[in-house]
């Protein structure tokens, strides 16, 4: 029996709603194999917030450490000032456990749900390796004379070697152990100084992965691309925005943000997952919510811990249910919140 505890932030709106449901779907893989889930709740989210002042302490991150992974439903709260939440929690959680890959699959499980004419599941499915420390995100800029007419706001893109040779290098991996094609996505055109040290890096690792197949495409032309032959795509490792961009549009072209999942990956230490959708406050509590990306994200977490057979059968039973007709209502179904996760557990 192998045993791991599950640090659970159900945070905002649907995110405990949904987290139940994932939870309810472990617990069902466990029933039927021999993983053991032990699961611990963490109150950090908008009441926590408003209530003490508090978003992470130091504390609760020493905590977390003794985990060996974490669920987070959502964040995101109207009553709070946007981005206090999401700095304050998520942000903060990517970046004290150095969670600097991003993998966000792009997999449509239902020919029916997405908005291109004629793509399958085979056309729509590769993996999007996001560096998700640095860039754009890092936070490095200010202001000089805001307020004024003479206002300037300075944004860096800060690149180091390091950063952005461990993605690379995680990226490669990946490619190597699925067979694949790696298809490095940049804007090494224009952005001619992070960009060179993105290609630069990319030839370098490259000689150590002769096996994998090298490709590369602009962002600009990426757009395009995704959306007229996604099948082009195997593994594509880019930068922290781009990778934000265009996994969101890859999003929809599996079938919208209600099956989009996101794993916050440290490969040597603490790593996260969580559904890529929103809180919406403007549901939350009347079992509308659609659990089916929480319950892919369990998936994802199982799957990194090692366990892709017994991940593949949570994934294939809500590909199942999609192509049965048992969905929610944003998917065009009449499931509850619970109906839902209850269906998925009786396909495990």
């Amino acid at each position: 029996m192998a045993r791991y505890d599950l640090a659970v932030l159900p945070g905002d709106g649907i995110g405990p709603e949904v987290s139940d449901e994932a939870i309810k779907v472990l617990e069902k893989l466990a029933s039927e194999s021999e993983l053991d889930f032990n699961f611990q709740e963490f109150p950090q989210g908008a009441d926590h917030y408003l209530d003490t002042g508090e978003l992470l302490t130091d504390e609760i991150k020493a905590d977390l450490e003794n985990y060996d992974a974490i669920f987070l439903g959502a964040v995101g709260d109207p009553r709070v000032k946007p981005g206090v939440l999401e700095h304050g929690i998520l942000l903060d959680l990517r970046f004290s456990f150095d969670q600097y890959i991003n993998l966000r699959p792009i997999k449509l499980l239902d020919s029916s749900f997405t908005p291109l004419k004629d793509k399958r599941p085979e056309d729509i499915d590769f993996m999007v390796v996001r560096e998700n420390t640095e860039g754009l995100y890092a936070g490095a800029g200010g202001f000089l004379k805001k307020g004024t007419e003479q206002e300037v706001a300075i944004q860096e893109m800060i690149n180091t070697y390091h950063g952005v040779e461990r993605v690379i290098d995680y990226a490669y991996r990946y490619a190597s152990d699925s067979g694949v094609k790696l298809t490095l996505c940049d804007k090494s055109n224009v952005l001619k100084y992070s960009h060179d040290l993105w290609q630069r890096v990319f030839k370098e690792k490259g000689s150590e992965y002769p096996e994998v197949e090298q490709d590369h495409i602009l962002v600009d032309a990426m757009t395009m691309k995704i959306v007229r032959n996604p099948e082009d795509f195997d593994v594509v490792v880019t930068c922290n925005m781009f990778g934000d961009i265009i996994t969101d549009l890859g999003a929809e072209l599996q079938g919208g943000m209600g099956l989009a999942v996101s794993g916050n990956i440290n490969p040597d230490g603490l790593s996260m997952f969580e559904p890529v959708h929103g809180s919406a406050p403007d549901i939350a509590g009347e079992g509308k919510a659609n659990p089916a990306a929480a319950i892919l994200a369990a998936a994802m977490l199982v799957d990194v811990l090692g366990y892709s057979e017994e991940s593949s059968r949570i994934e294939d039973a809500v590909g199942q249910a999609l192509q049965l007709g048992m969905k929610t209502a944003d998917m065009g179904g009449k499931l509850s919140t619970v109906e839902f996760g209850d269906y998925i557990c009786s396909l495990i």
